[in-house]
């Protein structure tokens, strides 16, 4: 959507509050132990608690609340009460929700306890992608222009991108123009961000995999190859400055 009046963004702040403050809330909840349905339930629990409802879920039907992937999953992952979490896990939790007619969406991955097989750099270099990239965003700038960014960080840090996984425009549903973000440079991509839009930025950065596949449950993505994959998102307001991030309650960045 594209942002023409001060309802319009006061809504999108509120939305984006009550995801980033989930993210944060689930991600400082996580132990190992505990199974990612519990996990799942606590964070509808917080999302019903600041009147928000689970976009995945109204909009596609997602079994759980929000999406949380382990280890060699990429995104989308369902939660599940025999998946239990452990020590050195490496978690993605993304949180996606409507409220009052508005739609925001963040995730972020982090390594569950010790590091045991020294995941951090990986999540560091898609949490420095990110914030390096947004940190270009502007109105009229070439989406490709972007994606180049965080591809050049990545491969900087000694990782690869995902191709077939993109940010995208939202605002009053899920997904919105523009639909493909991609974290790479695809020359082939000639439009540009405009200004007051609200777009996903976001990152999927990988030990050696460059595509996702299925996993065969209808929604998860996974590495074929055991990569693992560190994946960070904020929702953003386009400016001709620096961009609005409304999801900056989740704490990446």
């Amino acid at each position: 959507m594209s942002i023409t009046t001060q309802s319009e963004l006061l809504g999108m702040q509120a939305v984006s509050q009550a995801v980033g403050i989930t993210l944060k809330q689930m991600r400082e909840h996580a132990r190992p132990g505990m199974s990612t349905l519990e996990l799942d339930e606590y964070g509808g629990r917080l999302l019903a608690g600041l009147g928000a409802r689970s976009a995945p879920r109204v909009t596609y039907g997602f079994p759980g609340w929000t999406c949380i992937s382990l280890n060699h999953e990429i995104a989308h992952g369902v939660p599940c009460a025999d998946v239990i979490l452990r020590e050195g896990d490496l978690v993605n939790i993304d949180v996606s929700a409507e409220l009052n007619g508005y739609f925001g969406d963040n995730g972020g991955s982090f390594v569950l306890g010790q590091d045991r097989r020294n995941l951090q750099p990986l999540v560091a270099a898609s949490q420095r992608s990110l914030l390096k990239a947004i940190g270009q965003v502007r109105g009229g700038v070439k989406i490709a222009d972007i994606g180049r960014i965080i591809e050049s960080e990545a491969k900087r840090s000694g990782f690869r991108v995902i191709r077939n996984l993109v940010g995208h425009g939202i605002g009053r549903s899920l997904h919105e123009a523009p639909h493909e973000i991609p974290c790479y440079y695809d020359r082939y991509n000639a439009a540009r961000f405009r200004k007051n839009a609200v777009v996903a930025i976001e990152t999927f950065v990988s030990t050696k995999a460059l595509y996702a596949t299925e996993k065969g449950d209808g929604w998860t993505y996974v590495t074929a190859d055991g990569s693992f994959v560190a994946q960070h998102e904020h929702t953003i307001v386009v400016t001709d400055a620096q961009p609005l991030i409304l999801t900056a309650a989740n704490g990446i960045g």
